[in-house]
């Protein structure tokens, strides 16, 4: 008799989420961005935007082990492993931003525009008032973006607008860090019970929609991802 072996949580997270991930890599500004036709200004505002959600991250994982529980070692052990390496990224961004001529301390001080305090806010109410596990969701859309766009969107804009490497710190490292900690979230989604793999991929899909909206927000009132017209049709 055969066996039919059940998918990894981690395949089955990423097939239940392809349709939000595409969607999300098709907004205007994100395909921009991969395509580097951003301008200095709008990559500025994504900085500054990726910081007032980023500062965050290691708060948002504190939170998430301190409400697994002594009952969850394991995931406990994994939530402080991602505590560990994800200290000082929101000091990443704020340096790019001052290499690429920007005011780091105002936007330091700034407030998040609306997209990004409702994705934060979210992510803190499916810790603190719903499932703790659920906060896996929000990893999965910001890791898996970053090892699909990031590293690119990095070159390209950096050939652009001639920016140097340490305009880039975050969205290069990022990307590239992201590939090792792809493997690591799958292990720890090996450990979730199916029911909890179905949590996860539901609060996935709001968090997909919620960081879409950063995105959107900041979006050109024109789609400059298009390949521009040929010289000879925009000079008539």
């Amino acid at each position: 008799m055969t066996t039919v072996t059940a998918p990894r949580g981690f395949d089955r997270l990423q097939d239940r989420t392809r349709d939000e991930q595409d969607a999300l890599l098709r907004i205007p500004f994100v395909k921009a961005a991969v395509a580097g036709r951003l301008t200095l200004d709008e990559y500025v505002a994504f900085l500054t935007q990726a910081y007032h959600h980023v500062k965050h991250t290691v708060p948002l994982l504190m939170a998430t082990a301190a409400r697994l529980g002594p009952d969850r070692p394991a995931l406990q052990k994994a939530f402080c492993r991602y505590v560990e390496e994800e200290q000082g990224h929101e000091q990443w961004i704020l340096a790019d931003i001052a290499a690429c001529g920007g005011d780091a301390d105002a936007v330091r001080a700034s407030e998040p525009d609306t997209a990004a305090e409702v994705l934060v806010a979210y992510a803190y109410d499916v810790i603190q008032r719903r499932d703790p596990v659920g906060f896996l969701g929000m990893v999965h859309v910001l890791e898996g973006t970053s090892v699909r766009a990031a590293t690119q969107a990095a070159e390209a804009i950096a050939d652009t607008l001639g920016l140097p490497p340490h305009a880039f710190t975050y969205l290069s490292s990022h990307g590239s860090l992201d590939l090792e900690h792809v493997d690591f979230f799958a292990g720890v989604l090996d450990v979730l019970t199916p029911d909890e793999v179905d949590l996860v991929t539901a609060r996935a899909r709001v968090f997909f929609q919620l960081y879409g909206n950063v995105f959107r927000s900041l979006s050109p009132t024109t789609d400059r991802s298009a390949d521009p017209a040929p010289a000879d049709e925009r000079n008539g």
